[in-house]
């Protein structure tokens, strides 16, 4: 009796000994993994066609993170559905870091824009940091007869049905800021989308149609070559770029305020660890000279987030937009 009794201490001894063996083992496997991230290319997932403003963006980031990270961040386009093509593919990703998103205003509006976006900008990503802030700017084709926004807007009521705008898609800011200016200004036009900012850039040089708003870094080479006019910026503030050139709100739309932002997220369970190593990284880039001077000159804004600021803003943003997009009248379903 006595012999069975210490046979079964010592068996439950060596079965404590092998349990924190491999504990200790896998505790070890990761943080190992955990420290070696990244240890591949990173996917940084843009839900427009290459060209464009988050494009842009994306690029620059991508390649600051990517030497900041001595590892390869690669863009990669995914257009549609106003982006959430991008947004619905990043979600479903393995939430490992490997794969990011782009995120924009773009996403926030889609909240309420889309009666069904397929994701959930609250629930299915985590906040990594935000990118940028971009003002954008009403521009017209040359040709068109006009050169200040109130000559656009008595030109469209006197042709009413005869002008159009293009945008980067369905429920970009630049849509739902043609909407708020058709809306506002009480002008007949139509809405035509594309696939990203540069392709509309290009229809509208090309006349195929007549005005558009766009943020500054994609269409301010067509402002300066004289290929496209620029009527008015949409921040509440004029933008440095171009001093002289008014707000819609000294034109005549004194509520009129629109930007667009830019930012990281990753799929929702990605690890804190690597979120906050990500978050860092960003910090990191947007600190330094030349990075700041590149977004300076692209007539962009930044701003240090952390992931839990991220998530406040985006939060806020899904709910500035939604009344906006409500009495905007644009839907897509």
């Amino acid at each position: 009796m006595k012999c069975n009794t210490e046979f079964q201490r010592r068996r439950m001894i060596n079965v404590a000994i092998l349990s924190i063996a491999t504990l200790a083992a896998t505790l070890f496997q990761s943080n190992h993994a955990r420290a070696a991230y990244p240890d591949k290319p990173i996917s940084l997932v843009v839900g427009f066609a290459a060209g464009g403003p988050t494009d842009v963006l994306a690029r620059v980031l991508a390649a600051e993170i990517g030497k900041d990270l001595d590892q390869s961040v690669v863009v990669e386009n995914k257009p549609g559905a106003g982006s959430n093509l991008a947004a619905r593919y990043v979600a479903r990703a393995n939430p490992d870091g490997y794969t990011l998103l782009m995120v924009a205003v773009t996403s926030a509006i889609n909240q309420t824009l889309y009666s069904n976006p397929g994701f959930n900008l609250a629930t299915d990503f985590k906040p990594v940091a935000l990118g940028a802030k971009v003002p954008s700017v009403l521009v017209v084709n040359p040709e068109l007869p006009v050169k200040t926004v109130q000559e656009l807007v008595d030109y469209a009521k006197a042709n009413p049905g005869k002008l159009n705008f293009g945008s980067s898609g369905n429920g970009t800011s630049i849509h739902v800021a043609g909407e708020m200016f058709k809306s506002e200004a009480g002008i007949d036009v139509m809405h035509i989308p594309y696939r990203g900012s540069a392709p509309a850039a290009t229809a509208l040089v090309g006349g195929q149609i007549s005005f558009m708003f766009d943020n500054v870094p994609s269409i301010w080479p067509f402002v300066e070559s004289g290929r496209l006019r620029a009527l008015a910026v949409t921040t509440a503030e004029r933008i440095d770029r171009s001093p002289d050139l008014p707000t819609m709100a000294e034109s005549g739309f004194p509520t009129f305020d629109v930007s667009s932002w830019y930012g990281l997220a990753a799929p929702a369970n990605t690890p804190d660890e690597i979120v906050k190593r990500l978050n860092e990284s960003v910090q990191r880039v947007l600190s330094k000279p030349d990075v700041q001077e590149q977004l300076k000159r692209l007539g962009v804004m930044y701003e240090k987030t952390t992931p839990q600021s991220f998530g406040q803003f985006i939060q806020d943003e899904v709910a500035r937009w939604a009344p906006i997009v409500r009495a905007s009248g644009a839907r897509v379903d």
